[in-house]
């Protein structure tokens, strides 16, 4: 527990950033799935654009 501790403490903002960004994404994922199994279309289309922009988002943090 300590190492990890010490390890999150030793990341640099942009990598815990990145981090964020990558369950953010996993979560929408999950959104847009169930989206998907009700054919909500509506919210087919927020988590379509909230994928888009976290993409982006994780692009620019990779660049």
């Amino acid at each position: 527990m300590k190492q990890v501790m010490n390890g999150m403490y030793t990341q640099t903002p942009s990598k815990e950033k990145l981090a964020v960004i990558r369950l953010e994404l996993d979560y929408e994922l999950a959104v847009l799935y169930e989206a998907m199994k009700e054919k909500n279309d509506a919210q087919m289309k927020r988590s379509k654009e909230k994928l888009n922009i976290l993409r982006e988002q994780m692009l620019k943090m990779e660049a």
